[in-house]
């Protein structure tokens, strides 16, 4: 047996699982099917040469904020992160755009009479970022260790986007939530993608929305290089089809789909769960489009330009 145990996908989440196995003293081989590391988070030339574009994701407020890669000496590995001006924007037909600043009161200024629920919706958790991010992001199963906090974030979280939205009187505010409800992946009308809108809206205030200079690989590198200094082992290159070609392992992590686990591990999964994953019903993806552009976009707004990102799509 030459390692403890083995990591099938390199994507953030397998490489996060090698390093905190590795990192504990368990010897870990990790896996991934690509020549190189990073899943959906990785950077390419897709247009033409010296323009680099992200494969998947791009932006990380949760990245930037995540207790656990804050953990890691990534900066070491060449992680730089890039702020811009302004975390995000909204255009609106017809009038202003609405903008997200970093400092919480910049942007409740901007929001004018909507200011002041702005700040009351989100300032409790911004102001205690830490222990909101500790819960939402590294063990949400636990018992709080701020039970008044989170219980002030239930009634939100557990709601439908549109009804949260009902608080703010303009299109501006509105528009803000709604944007970032939709990266929830479901209809913002449905229960639970307020708490999505919301957490990277105190996200945005507490950490703000950065991406990574040279694009999302320089993310999924670091962590690889982390792994690495760790003393792991890592194979590119080679895809796993079934837990029977892969040596002998006290424990094996999959760190696929749900698909994709029920076809590797097959008949080592009890059935109903492995039927369960065969017949995994995929949500709406997203259609992606990559330009090389020649000239700044000429947005309507201009100061919609100082954002890393823009949400289109009203309110």
């Amino acid at each position: 047996m030459s390692h403890d145990a083995i990591v099938v996908g390199g994507g953030p989440n397998g490489l996060a699982a090698a390093i905190e196995l590795q990192r504990g003293g368990v010897s870990v081989l990790l896996i991934e099917a690509n020549e190189v590391v990073g899943g959906a988070a990785r950077t390419e030339e897709a247009t033409l040469p010296g323009f680099l574009h992200d494969v998947g994701s791009a932006v990380y407020p949760l990245g930037a904020g995540s207790p656990f890669f804050r953990s890691l000496p990534l900066e070491a590995h060449g992680l730089a992160w890039v702020h811009p001006d302004l975390p995000f924007a909204h255009p609106l037909d017809g009038r202003r755009s609405a903008l997200f600043a970093r400092a919480l009161e910049k942007t409740m200024e901007g929001l004018g009479p909507d200011g002041d629920a702005w700040r009351v919706l989100v300032a409790p958790f911004v102001e205690r970022w830490d222990t909101f991010a500790r819960h939402v992001l590294h063990d949400p199963l636990r018992i709080p260790d701020d039970p008044a906090l989170m219980a002030r974030f239930a009634p939100y979280a557990l709601r439908g986007t549109t009804a949260v939205a009902r608080r703010f009187r303009t299109r501006e505010a509105r528009a803000l939530l709604a944007g970032n409800a939709a990266h929830s992946g479901m209809p913002i009308e449905r229960p639970l993608t307020a708490a999505v809108g919301l957490t990277l809206m105190v996200a945005g205030h507490a950490v703000g929305w950065p991406f990574a200079q040279g694009g999302a690989g320089r993310l999924t590198g670091a962590l690889a290089e982390h792994f690495r200094s760790l003393g792991g082992t890592l194979e590119t290159g080679r895809r796993v089809s079934a837990l029977a070609e892969l040596p002998t392992a006290r424990a094996v992590v999959l760190a696929c789909t749900f698909r994709q686990v029920a076809e590797i591990a097959g008949d080592d999964l009890p059935d109903p769960w492995r039927r369960a994953a065969t017949h995994w019903r995929y949500g709406p993806g997203a259609f992606k489009l990559d330009w090389a552009l020649d000239a700044p976009i000429p947005w309507t707004d201009p100061e919609v330009a100082r954002a890393g990102t823009v949400h289109l799509g009203g309110t």
